[in-house]
């Protein structure tokens, strides 16, 4: 008879309604950002946000008016064409007994794969939210890194222009390098496949005989790290004690070349800048 599962407790119920709560502040603060570099980008008060959207009316009109040509009309047909043909032909081969060893291996990999990603997912985790805490405290720096991309990106689009037009204008030359390089290499291909198979082999015998040995020595070095863990967690016993007692030796060196640095800038500024007008100095004496 199956028991009835126990239901969450206090403690549990405040831990999920926290993490929902912080999963949803989160999610508005990215919504917040992504708003922020929007209008960064886009604000017609500068100029990259105009061209920006000027840039984007071209292309989208560039488009359609190429998505209206005869051309690009039938090779749409083409691809819808494509993509049923294939819909139509594909569909026996989930029934087909030929998927039976396809689903086998994707049955082993699924369960070979499970252990590791049980194993791995508190790291994950824990890399997510530290990628998280990253974004969140960079999040003032999006913004223009936004301004800098869209600025690249004008700045590209010349380039890319200008290319697109050198090849098509070399269209013809294009075509001829083509041609030779498929003559080229055509008759080397029997050649690189026989050579593959030939390597394959020797590579599958090298492993063969080099397995058993690295085994041996894999356990010859994991007795040895064993042996010597405790000589290693002295060292780093060491070496963290020797940065504790060095720390705040260097933060006083460091503050010492600080005001050093301050002092000699103050005076290569007053060295190198014009002479200013001689103040009066007045002395007052006691009465």
């Amino acid at each position: 008879m199956a028991t009835i599962p126990s239901l969450p407790s206090r403690d549990d119920v405040l831990r999920m309604a926290r993490n929902t709560t912080d999963i949803t502040g989160q999610l508005l603060d990215t919504a917040g950002n992504i708003t922020r570099i929007a209008i960064n980008t886009f604000d017609p008060r500068d100029g990259s946000g105009s061209e920006a959207l000027r840039v984007l009316r071209e292309t989208t009109a560039e488009l359609a008016e190429a998505s209206e040509s005869p051309q690009a009309q039938e090779a749409f047909y083409r691809i819808v064409d494509t993509l049923m043909r294939l819909g139509t032909s594909g569909a026996p081969l989930a029934v087909h007994p030929v998927s039976e060893p396809a689903q086998a291996l994707l049955a082993a990999l699924g369960d070979s794969l499970l252990p590791v990603l049980d194993a791995v997912e508190p790291a994950v985790e824990e890399f997510a939210a530290a990628l998280g805490d990253l974004v969140e405290a960079a999040s003032p720096l999006l913004p223009a890194a936004a301004g800098l991309a869209a600025g690249a990106l004008l700045a590209l689009t010349p380039v890319i222009r200008a290319a697109a037009d050198v090849l098509e204008e070399s269209n013809p030359e294009l075509r001829r390098i083509a041609d030779a390089l498929t003559a080229a290499l055509a008759p080397l291909l029997p050649l690189q496949v026989a050579l593959a198979e030939r390597a394959a082999a020797a590579g599958a015998n090298v492993v063969r005989t080099t397995l058993a040995p690295l085994a041996d020595l894999t356990e010859a070095a994991a007795a040895t790290t064993k042996a010597a863990r405790p000589v290693l967690v002295a060292g780093e016993e060491l070496l963290v004690f020797g940065l504790e007692h060095l720390q705040p030796l260097l933060m006083t060196s460091a503050s010492r070349a600080g005001r050093f640095a301050r002092a000699a800038a103050v005076r290569v500024s007053a060295a190198v800048s014009p002479a200013a007008e001689r103040g009066v100095v007045v002395a007052v004496t006691p009465v």
